[in-house]
């Protein structure tokens, strides 16, 4: 990938070989075991260079604008894909294609705008447009999706989340695009956050029990305990917990868990939230709304890639 895209992904907080992984499955899962896109290669000649531009055919906020890029980097400097060892047979043409993002990641956007406008050979351009829009319109869905979570909650204390709902392999990109939308992360996975769930606390025959065996086996990861009455959110305070998940609770119930244990740990709503209630749940000084929606039902955000016209 060239230097710029690496740079921009960095400044993302995107790990750049998992983005590169994920760009070279893409690419391949379109272009077979030959590594061919056959109608590029027989309509356009090797050397063809052209201009196009990524444009916005809806309103919405932009995600995902580095790993489009990454995916022109990877489709038009890769090494003509193996075919009789026949160059003139490959998906890239020669050279290298140069991106320019015309706005950033976050920024609202409205039909028409013109995101990005991306330059090299014509096969390149062609063999990435549809991997590197099922990227970024994904992505981009999912940032408008959470921003409007996020000026729902605009004035309150609430912070919307995602969770682990995420398209499997896009994880990263689905958890980026919800920080670009104005959301925050959870946790990335089973690894680096305990969550204790009821199917935990009948295993091991208690909350307090659940949460103590977890205590003892990893004593550096954080937990967070869900629970779904008042009674359960003092015993999980009382056991030492300091986020508790108040699953498919009422307004009024997570009322009286935020007057009863608000202050002695952090305290998410989750379940069945939808934006019509969000101001509502907010209003009760809970500290996150958790919403799995936010990736795994998300439309995306329509943007197409037209190329330039060649006529004088």
């Amino acid at each position: 990938m060239n230097q710029s895209t690496v740079d921009a992904l960095v400044a993302d907080g995107l790990d750049v070989a998992e983005v590169h992984d994920i760009v070279l499955r893409a690419l391949a899962e379109d272009l077979g075991p030959d590594g061919l896109d056959v109608t590029s290669v027989a309509t356009i000649p090797a050397e063809q260079t052209d201009t196009a531009e990524l444009v916005a055919r809806a309103p919405g906020v932009v995600a995902g604008l580095a790993v489009a890029a990454a995916v022109f980097d990877v489709a038009s400097s890769s090494a003509t894909p193996a075919h009789s060892g026949t160059p003139e047979r490959g998906a890239s043409g020669t050279g290298t294609a140069s991106f320019s993002a015309a706005v950033k990641d976050g920024e609202r956007v409205a039909r028409g705008d013109i995101l990005a406008t991306v330059a090299g050979p014509t096969r390149a351009l062609l063999t990435a447009e549809r991997t590197a829009l099922n990227l970024i319109c994904r992505m981009s869905g999912v940032a408008t999706h959470t921003r409007a979570w996020a000026d729902v909650l605009a004035g309150t204390k609430a912070t919307v989340l995602d969770t682990r709902k995420t398209t499997p392999g896009l994880r990263i990109l689905d958890k980026y695009a919800v920080r670009a939308g104005g959301g925050a992360n959870k946790r990335m996975g089973l690894y680096d956050v305990a969550m204790i769930k009821d199917n935990h606390k009948l295993a091991a025959g208690s909350l307090t029990a659940a949460y103590e065996r977890v205590r003892a086996a990893f004593p550096r990861v954080p937990i967070q305990v869900e629970v779904t009455t008042v009674a359960e959110a003092r015993e999980a305070v009382d056991a030492g917990a300091t986020f508790l998940l108040c699953d498919n609770m009422s307004a009024e119930l997570l009322g009286e868990v935020v007057e009863a244990v608000g202050g002695q740990a952090e305290l998410e709503a989750t379940g069945n939230l939808t934006l019509a209630v969000a101001g509502r749940y907010a209003q009760t000084g809970v500290d996150y709304l958790s919403v799995g929606g936010l990736t795994h039902s998300s439309p995306i955000l329509d943007i197409a890639m037209d190329l330039r016209s060649r006529r004088a």
